[in-house]
């Protein structure tokens, strides 16, 4: 995802007014986009990365500020040991290329998901890139590496569990906005919008507790096809979308 500091492209549309400030993405399509050109999954998954760089790159331009995007599902140590090994050995290699990129670019990049299954090296080059780009705000990019909603609630659980038996917390003050401060995500708003590519319509156990209000699209692009011009597109239509949370407006 090589991020440049000026982008050649054609300049998009000026932000819709009440455009999302916090953008969702599952990224999913990179296997069946390599196998229709009758290439192996992970010349997908670089090729995926690589559109990483575009939608980055229009943030600031339609008026997104933060960006989460699902790069590795606790399920998806599932897969074959050939395309996890792969998956890994992208992620330290873009990693390593793009921390000065990233930071030139003013985006600031943190991890969420459980780090204890990576190897170290992954480790620490996400812990060297989060402290390089820790002074950036143009742009707020969260990765979800290792990561799993429910492992994330679980976890958080349990953090607050070990408080309450400590008597740091009373169990009596706890309510639902106690839980979220021990999300991976504490740091950050809310999602506005979740969009999943490659027309599959379903979560996949991405961000359970913090999209509960967070409008939902479904569109049938694969992420290696996916242009920034239809990000924008995309939070232009959520931007005319009437958000009542449980209301009704009079």
């Amino acid at each position: 995802m090589i991020l440049r500091a000026k982008s050649k492209a054609e300049p998009l549309p000026e932000p819709t007014p009440g455009g999302p400030k916090h953008v969702a993405i599952i990224m999913d399509g990179n296997g069946r986009w390599a196998t229709q050109r009758g290439r192996p999954r992970l010349f997908g998954h670089h090729a995926g990365a690589k559109r990483v760089r575009e939608v980055v790159e229009a943030c600031p331009e339609v008026g997104v500020e933060y960006l989460t995007i699902f790069a590795f599902s606790t399920e998806n140590w599932k897969r074959t040991q050939v395309e996890v090994a792969g998956l890994m050995s992208l992620f330290r290699r873009y990693i390593s290329k793009e921390t000065r990129s990233l930071s030139e670019f003013g985006v600031r990049v943190r991890f969420i998901g459980d780090r204890v299954r990576l190897d170290d090296k992954l480790i620490k080059l996400m812990n060297d890139l989060e402290e390089a780009t820790s002074h950036n705000t143009r742009v707020h990019l969260t990765i979800a590496l290792n990561y799993g909603g429910r492992d994330e609630v679980a976890r958080a659980t349990k953090r607050l569990a070990q408080d309450v038996a400590q008597g740091h917390l009373d169990p009596d003050e706890i309510d639902e906005e106690t839980l979220p401060k021990y999300l991976d995500t504490y740091v950050l708003p809310d999602p506005d919008l979740v969009i999943r590519t490659s027309g599959e319509a379903r979560i996949s156990n991405f961000l359970l507790w913090q999209s509960a209000y967070a409008e939902y699209e479904f569109i049938d692009t694969l992420w290696p096809d996916f242009s920034r011009e239809e990000f924008a597109g995309l939070c232009a239509s959520y931007g005319g979308r009437d958000r009542r949370f449980g209301a009704v407006k009079t």
